[in-house]
């Protein structure tokens, strides 16, 4: 996997990159309030499908509750993984880069969220903000405060969940948005990983080389080690420069930067 700030980068750069190219689309006329609640999903859901792993540093998040959430997903990962497996693939165990790598989960997550929002709108968007919120700054700060970690970060996820939701000063929010921030956030996770030396098996249950879980990645002279020279040195900060690039057009559109109007900032325009 890529390290969690470069996933946490990712999210956001992939949702400013989208709402930013949407233009004339649902999606390119989020208010700027909108707009953020997207920003905190996706950035937040890019560290999601790792809780597939309890040794994962977003598996701690907050504390025993993702810690036992990270087991159960990696049970139920493991047992589709060796319930769809083919001779060709390998007879591992352990359910990381499972169910939660793939194309599926991400559509299972962008319809829950929008369903949870539709259904429960009083109190459903500032749950999903804490918690994405909260694997947000676990993926930012995945070397924070070591020993207090879970306490430091529930106390930061309702801090910014609060001061998020009074400025945009809304309990309500446009749920199929929300759910496709989720779904962009992990693609961009899926696209992170598979850029890595293990690849990710994006496209399960589809089979490529009779392989079910097929490892979908470039050729081995273009993948990356995590945590290596070039994520840490090229990788993320190009993904820091889009996300900026790619925010200040999507929040320009809004009306909210006009600081910026004369600006040749999207040249596709």
């Amino acid at each position: 996997m890529s390290t969690g700030p470069t996933h946490a980068m990712s999210g956001l750069a992939a949702w400013a990159a989208v709402t930013a190219l949407a233009e004339g689309h649902n999606l390119g006329s989020l208010s700027a309030k909108g707009w953020l609640v997207g920003a905190v999903l996706a950035t937040g859901a890019a560290l999601l499908p790792d809780l597939d792993h309890p040794e994962s540093t977003v598996s701690s998040t907050f504390g025993p509750v993702t810690q036992a959430a990270s087991k159960v997903f990696n049970g139920i990962s493991h047992g589709v993984y060796r319930l769809t497996r083919t001779k060709r693939d390998s007879n591992r165990d352990g359910g990381h880069r499972g169910l939660t790598h793939t194309l599926v989960f991400a559509l299972i997550a962008t319809v829950v969220t929008t369903a949870i929002i539709q259904t429960s709108q009083s109190w459903a968007l500032p749950v999903l903000m804490f918690f994405f919120s909260g694997l947000a700054v676990r993926g930012i700060m995945h070397k924070w405060c070591p020993r207090n970690d879970a306490l430091w970060i529930t106390g930061t996820a309702l801090l910014l969940t609060y001061a998020c939701l009074k400025w945009t000063d809304q309990t309500t929010a446009d749920a199929a948005a929300c759910g496709v921030a989720v779904g962009i956030g992990c693609i961009a996770h899926y696209l992170g990983d598979a850029i890595t030396e293990q690849g990710c098996p994006i496209l399960w249950p589809v089979p490529i080389a009779w392989k079910t879980w097929f490892p979908i990645a470039p050729p081995k002279i273009m993948r990356m080690r995590t945590g290596g020279r070039v994520e840490m040195t090229l990788v993320g900060p190009a993904l820091t420069v889009v996300a900026v690039w790619m925010s200040a057009i999507a929040l320009h559109r809004t009306g909210v930067l006009p600081m910026l109007d004369g600006v040749p900032l999207a040249p596709w325009s």
